[in-house]
Parts: structure tokens; C-alpha cells; sequence
């Protein structure tokens, strides 16, 4: 709970150190400041350069006949370049040189770079402050910055341009942006456009930024929109997040206000509810002295009412400066009555400065100043009013003070199963033979049984009796200890997962399952990567080898639509659940279920998930509300005598359910190795975390999604590759309209959002690689179903392959390949 002191002290972190007003408005003008220095426009054509470090220390230049339009300092600080631009002139100043004159009673001068280019809206220097690049009308002016030299004229917009910037680690790239929407990549040498974008939004392009340490590529338009793309070496860019700052604020207002359930109004404080445009004014990236790995894609976004800190990776705000005072009603929580006073304590989701000499904004230059502290310079939009602001950034970092800690929570077991743990339950296996002794059992004489084999021949036919009744003709193969010593062989000499090769991008396989359309709706590699499962419409699963060559093997059972299959970790067993509110288990060789649960009697409602758990110790099942967990004993020994008494078991240990009553759309638990953690996703958009070794949810994450989540995976690896055991806590999630986030287990934060995929009606899953380096998702594009690899680290899209929502990654060196339906 905070109080108002710390609300008075949190305050400080952006003070304004200087206030200047002028005879004319300045808003929509590039501004110019360094960590030293500041540079406005004075009565229209001169410039006053105001130093930082003493404010006593101003300096007046002249030079320009019309007046100033743009202004740019350079990137290096030995000399300090300044460039001012006119409808007359583009002059580049020494600001050194220019005291050095001032001071020995010496008019200061600048030299003249370019002449007559018109309004210049916007100025930018290259790495080395060799060349500069002015916008003027719809065009691109590259000047040099030492002599008056047009070096080249980039010409290909459709309408005025709004802003350019040169490439920081390719200084012969440019990138334009334009009130035409678009944005190009322009090759400065050639003078050739690289690439085009298409048109990006309904709004004027403003703003333009380049990303260092993600080599990204981030634009802002005039209606809040932000845009990042990748800058690849062959300057292809790809989308990897878009973004509204509306809707992202309405987020996180909405996550605030559900951090506390008491909300009051305030009498004496009016809130600001008048909804003002958000345009994206400037970006620049966020830095600090003690980077974060974590930290690379956060950037400042300067509005018309504030500056933002953004995410682009998550999509997340994580800081808003307000110009004015923004106190929404449900900001005062936490009151309470000692009997004669009505107290509250303000707990505040975003910062104001009342202070401060400018309420609305027109236009913003940035920069990094010493140590954690960036230096603002600011115009208003409607007065003529300039102010100079110092945001002091925390020395503890940022994102540290904002990230939720959980280390008790970890994919990988930190202690031994506790002595109460439903995952120490043991099922006791009964002797088929034994029965209950009576009295008349000591007395009684024992006689041998009238048959002593297992196996009779059929009366006079001489053929083996019907296993089953009405069981339709299969082509499942049975298994030889030939096939099985070849097997053995195979997989000893198998070899590790490559790490460093690039994803699948080629089709390699494509089979069409059955003659007639039947849709697949769903798949699973085994654990080797030598077969691969297909769950099917017409109530069948097909089982392939991993080539897809050959015939598969069929088998049938189900009442309904197949929509889950799962491989056991010995894959001796698979496990297939229908519509038909059941689920089977399967052996090769056999076209009958060894093990049948469910139906309509049993669950109310369709089966949302089923797997083997805890190295195929027990079973999990989800339906409805509660997730089941399932002891069981399989027996796939014949007997045909007693061949319809079952001879497989199951028996639940327990039933787990949402905390909110909602019914369970998805669940992920790792198989693979002894692991306590298991995910559930509830329709009401929530993730829990459920603990099996307590038996209780250790950690709730409400609303991590716009809809209902349909589908969870985790990073399970391989064992065919090694993997980092932090890697293993990561985990993906998806729902219809919204991305595939990437969650960090240990913060329960999103870290990651893969946007570059469209789901507008169906569920498309999401699949982790072997090596843990790329993620598969599915796309809706233009009604051809696609899939679409992304790289995990950076959200780039890699490739994009015409198939279906659902995706595997294959998992043996012999199959680097990608499963698509």
C-alpha cells in the first residue's frame, strides 16, 4: 500500500530543469538535444544553444535567412555537430569551434551543405557524422557534412515524407517513412529501394527508431499504432509485433484495477476522461548503465500527453509519464473507517507531474544523458512553450522492481516427493487366480482343473476362435523380435539433434491420409522420431513411420471425431481420445484397445486433454472442470478362455479443479522426466500452475489472453539435444484473435509474442524444436491454412509452409522435420 509520501517521491523521477517561452509556436519542428546540450529555434531564424551542464552558458548562431524547420545533433562527441535546416539553407555547425569564436569576440559561423532544397522537415546524421540526410517534400536529400555536396537525390513516395534515419550498424541504408503509410529501405549507394513495405495504417507514418542490440526496425504512426520488424542482412524485413497504445493501455488499466477489489471515487479530484489521440511522436530505445539481456526491445514512445515505456516483445506498458494529472476514479483503493474518519490510500497506476509548464505536447527530441538518466526536450502543441525535462532512471533496474519473483516454482524437481503426494500412489495389482478361502475350502479335496492349457483348438474347424466381436479388417502389423533387434540396433546408433542448422523450410513429404477429404486433427512424433501418429475425423488413427512411405497402420475403436493422441515415453504405448468422451490405449500388434475409460456416463463433457505423466506412471485427463489423474496396470497377454474379462486397470488418485469453477481448455505436464509442475488453462483466459507433489495450484496468472486459451505446450526437449535446465521452464500458449506468447515458469511473465500469424476462428496450436530454437504455429492465410517457424529469441519469422493449423517438430537427427496437417 502506498501512501502519499512515496507517492510525492516517486514523483522526482522526471524534474524539469529548464523553461523557456517564445514569441511563436514550435510544435511539429525536430528539436535537437545531447547530453550536453539543447538547441531551439529563436525568433524563427536564429538558433540558441543552451548548455546542459551550466545553465548560465547560452550561445546565439545565425545564418539562416527563412525560418528553421528541422535541427539534428550529430552521433559523435568529438567534434559536436550541429545541423539546422531552412527553405534556404542546411547549415553544419562546430559547437565547439562555435564557442571557441564567440569568446575571442568572433561572429560564429557554420558551413553551408546544401542550398534551396525547400521545407525541410526532418535531419539525420549517419554512424561517423559523414553524411546527413534531409527530408524535403517527397523526397530524400543525401548531403555530405563537410562540403556542399548533394550526393545523392532518393525519389518514391507518393506523398511528403515525414522522416528517414540511417542504419547504425549499415550506414549505406536508409529508411524513409511517409505520410503515404509506407515505409522503404533504400540502398544510399545505388540510390535503389531494397524494399517496400505495404501500406501499414490509416494514419500518417511519424516516427522511425532502429533497435541496436535486436536489430529491429520500430515506426509509429499518427494514430497510436507501433510497428517492429526484423532488419535482416538482406534487408527483408518481416512483422514481428504491432501494437495499439490505446489498447495496451486499456490492458493494463484493467489489470490494475483487478489488483485491488475495492474501488472508490473521490470527491475534490475530477478524473481526466477525455480520450486524446496517442500520436506516436518519437522512439527511442531504452537504455540504462546496467543493461539488461531482458531489456534489449523496451522503448520510449513520446505522445502528445505523455512518454510510455513499452515492451515490444511482450506488448506490455510498463511505465507512463503523464504531463498533467490523470487520476482515474478507480486509483483510490484501499479504504477503510476507523469509526470517525473515512481514510484512503492512493494507489497510483501511473505517474503525473502538475508541475510541469507543458500539458500537451507537440513534438519531442531524446536522448541519453550520464549515467541512468535520459535528457527530454519538449514543445506544447497549442502554446509557445519549450521545456527541458530529466527522467532519472532507477539504478536497480527497471525491469527487476517490475518482474514477480517465484523461485520456488521450476519444471525441474527441486526436492524428493513428499510423504502425502498423490504422485507416491501406488496401485496394487490383484492375482487373477486367488479368491476368498471359506471353511469349506480346508476340508475340501482339491481337484485339478478340467482344462490345463490357455490355448484350445475351435470345435472340429480348426481355426483360432474370434478375439473380438465385429472387428473391422486392419492392416496392423504385428511385431517380430527381428523387427525388434533391428530396432535396438537403430536407435544405438542414433546421433544428437543439430543445434546449428537452420529450420525446415522445404516440403519434404505430403500424403494425403484418406480417398475422401477428412480432416486431421491432430499429430505427435514418437519419443524416437521414427513414427508418427494422426488422429482423424472418421474416428480412425493412422500410424506412420516418420518418412510418411509405406502403408499405415489403422486402427478403429472410436464412436466419434479422434482429437487427441499422445505416445507414452517407452513408446510401446499410445493413447488416442475422441468426442466420444473416451479415451484408449493402444499397443502395436493389436487392433484392440488394451485399455478403454470414459463415455457419456462417466463425462458430462468432452475430453479437453489426455497424456501419460510422471514417465508413464499415471495417466491425466482433463474434462469439464476437474482434471482427473489415473493410476493404471496394462496387460496386453491373450487368454481364450477368459478373453472378454479385462485384464487392464485404472483407478483415480485424485481430481484437480480450476479455483474459478470454469471448465479446463488445455493442459501441458512434461513426460519426458519426473516433473511436478502441470499447466491448466481455464476458459475464463487464466493459467494455473498446479503443484502435484503438494497437490494444490501454486500460482494463478488471470487474463493472459483476450479469449480463452486452447491450446499449452511446454519446451519439453528432446533426448537427442541438451538444453540449458532453465530453458525448460518456458512455455506457450495461444488463443483465437490473439498471439502465441512465450511465459517464463519462474516470473509468470510474458516474455516473448509471436504476432505474425493470423487466427481468427480456429485453433491453431504452437510446437517448441528439439534444440529449443525455433517455435512452429499455425496461420490462417487468405483460407490456405499455413505454418509459420518463428526464431525464439528474436520473434523473426523464418519461414512460411502452405499446410495446416496444428504442427510438430520432429525429434531425432533422422528426422529434422516438422509435422503439418
Amino acid at each position: 500500500m502506498d501512501d502519499c509520501g512515496e507517492s510525492r517521491d516517486e514523483s522526482n523521477i522526471m524534474v524539469e530543469k529548464l523553461s523557456l517561452s517564445y514569441d511563436r509556436p514550435m510544435s511539429h519542428l525536430q528539436l535537437a538535444c545531447c547530453p550536453t546540450h539543447c538547441a531551439v529555434p529563436l525568433q524563427g531564424k536564429d538558433l540558441l544553444l543552451h548548455s546542459l551542464e551550466d545553465s548560465e552558458q547560452t550561445m546565439q548562431l545565425t545564418g539562416h535567412h527563412g525560418n528553421i524547420s528541422a535541427m539534428v545533433f550529430g552521433t559523435g562527441r568529438n567534434p559536436l555537430l550541429l545541423c539546422s535546416a531552412s527553405a534556404d539553407y542546411v547549415i553544419v555547425w562546430d559547437v565547439q569551434r562555435c564557442y571557441s569564436r564567440t569568446r575571442a569576440g568572433i561572429v560564429a559561423s557554420g558551413t553551408v551543405i546544401g542550398t534551396l532544397l525547400g521545407k525541410v522537415v526532418h535531419l539525420s546524421f549517419s554512424a561517423g557524422d559523414e553524411r546527413l540526410a534531409a527530408c524535403s517534400g517527397d523526397k530524400v536529400y543525401i548531403l555530405s557534412s563537410k562540403i556542399e555536396d548533394t550526393l545523392s537525390v532518393l525519389a518514391g513516395h507518393l506523398a511528403p515524407l515525414t522522416a528517414a534515419e540511417f542504419c547504425p550498424w549499415k550506414t549505406d541504408v536508409l529508411v524513409s517513412i511517409s505520410e503515404d503509410r509506407t515505409f522503404k529501405v533504400w540502398g544510399v549507394e545505388k540510390e535503389e529501394i531494397i524494399y517496400e513495405s505495404a501500406v501499414l495504417s490509416a494514419s500518417p507514418l511519424l516516427s522511425v527508431s532502429f533497435l541496436l542490440k535486436t536489430r529491429q526496425l520500430v515506426t509509429g504512426s499518427a494514430d497510436g499504432q507501433v510497428w517492429s520488424f526484423t532488419f535482416p542482412e538482406d534487408l527483408r524485413c518481416n512483422l514481428v509485433t504491432r501494437l495499439d497504445l490505446h489498447k495496451v493501455m486499456e490492458r493494463h488499466q484493467r489489470q490494475l484495477n483487478k489488483m485491488s477489489p475495492q474501488t472508490v471515487g473521490v470527491t475534490g479530484i475530477t478524473p481526466d476522461t477525455v480520450e486524446t489521440t496517442k500520436p506516436v511522436l518519437r522512439i527511442c530505445a531504452y537504455h540504462r548503465q546496467l543493461e539488461l539481456e531482458r531489456a534489449n526491445s523496451w522503448v520510449w514512445i513520446g505522445c502528445s500527453d505523455g512518454l510510455y515505456l513499452l515492451d515490444l516483445a511482450t506488448s506490455e506498458l510498463h511505465k507512463a509519464l503523464f504531463l498533467r494529472v490523470c487520476i482515474p476514479v478507480y486509483c483510490w483503493r484501499n479504504c477503510w473507517n476507523d469509526g470517525h474518519n473515512l481514510h484512503y490510500a492512493l494507489k497510483r497506476p501511473w505517474d503525473y507531474y502538475p508541475n510541469l509548464s507543458i500539458t500537451m505536447a507537440g513534438s519531442w527530441a531524446m536522448c541519453h544523458g550520464s549515467g541512468n538518466t535520459m535528457i527530454l526536450l519538449l514543445t506544447s502543441l497549442f502554446e509557445t512553450q519549450m521545456s527541458v525535462l530529466e527522467l532519472s532512471l532507477p539504478v536497480s533496474g527497471t525491469v527487476d522492481d517490475l518482474c514477480q519473483h517465484l523461485d520456488r516454482l521450476s519444471i525441474l524437481p527441486s526436492g524428493p516427493l513428499m510423504s502425502g503426494s498423490p504422485l507416491n500412489a501406488e496401485l496394487k495389482k490383484k492375482d487373477p487366480n486367488r479368491r476368498k478361502k471359506t471353511g469349506s475350502d480346508k476340508c475340501a479335496v482339491k481337484e485339478p482343473p478340467l482344462v490345463f492349457h490357455t490355448k484350445v483348438k475351435s470345435s472340429g474347424y480348426l481355426e483360432s476362435p474370434r478375439m473380438t466381436m465385429f472387428s473391422p479388417k486392419t492392416n496392423v502389423q504385428k511385431k517380430t523380435e527381428r523387427s525388434t533387434k533391428t530396432n535396438m540396433k537403430r536407435r544405438s546408433v542414433f546421433s544428437d539433434y543439430p543445434e546449428d542448422t537452420a529450420a525446415p523450410s522445404v516440403p519434404h513429404t505430403c500424403l494425403s491420409t484418406t480417398k475422401t477429404p477428412t480432416p486431421v486433427f491432430c499429430c505427435q512424433y514418437s519419443g524416437d522420431g521414427k513414427q508418427i501418429l494422426c488422429g482423424l475425423g472418421d474416428r480412425s488413427v493412422l500410424l506412420y513411420k516418420s518418412s510418411l512411405t509405406g502403408t499405415s497402420a489403422v486402427y478403429t475403436g472410436h464412436d466419434k471425431a479422434v482429437s487427441i493422441v499422445s505416445w507414452s515415453h517407452g513408446r510401446q504405448w499410445w493413447l488416442s481420445a475422441s468426442e466420444d468422451r473416451t479415451f484408449r490405449i493402444w499397443t502395436g500388434g493389436s487392433s484392440v484397445p488394451v485399455l478403454t475409460l470414459g463415455g457419456t456416463d462417466k463425462f458430462f463433457k468432452p475430453i479437453q486433454a489426455a497424456q501419460f505423466y510422471y514417465l508413464d506412471k499415471f495417466l491425466l485427463m482433463a474434462s469439464g472442470p476437474s482434471l482427473h489423474l489415473y493410476l493404471y496396470h496394462l496387460d496386453n497377454t491373450q487368454d481364450d478362455i477368459k478373453r472378454y474379462q479385462p485384464r487392464s486397470c485404472a483407478k483415480l488418485m485424485g481430481h484437480f479443479s480450476m479455483e474459478s469453477g470454469t471448465d479446463i481448455t488445455a493442459v501441458s505436464a512434461i513426460n519426458d522426466f519426473y516433473s511436478y509442475v502441470v499447466l491448466m488453462c481455464g476458459a475464463d483466459r487464466s493459467i494455473q500452475v498446479l503443484d502435484m507433489n503438494t497437490g494444490a495450484v501454486a500460482s494463478q496468472l488471470p487474463n493472459a489472453h483476450s479469449r480463452a486459451i486452447h491450446h499449452v505446450t511446454q519446451n519439453k526437449g528432446s533426448m537427442f539435444s541438451s538444453q540449458t535446465p532453465d530453458s525448460y521452464n518456458l512455455f506457450l500458449s495461444s488463443a483465437v484473435t490473439d498471439a502465441v506468447k512465450l511465459w517464463d515458469l519462474r516470473t509468470l511473465r510474458c516474455v516473448r509474442r509471436f504476432e505474425n500469424h493470423v487466427n481468427r476462428c480456429h485453433p491453431c496450436t504452437a510446437a517448441f524444436s528439439p534444440c529449443g530454437r525455433f517455435i512452429a504455429s499455425g496461420s490462417e492465410d487468405n483460407c490456405n491454412p499455413s505454418c509459420k517457424i518463428f526464431e525464439l529469441t528474436t520473434a523473426k519469422r523464418l519461414t512460411c509452409m502452405t499446410s495446416a493449423a496444428p504442427a510438430i517438430f520432429g525429434n531425432s537427427r533422422d528426422t529434422q522435420t516438422l509435422s503439418s496437417m
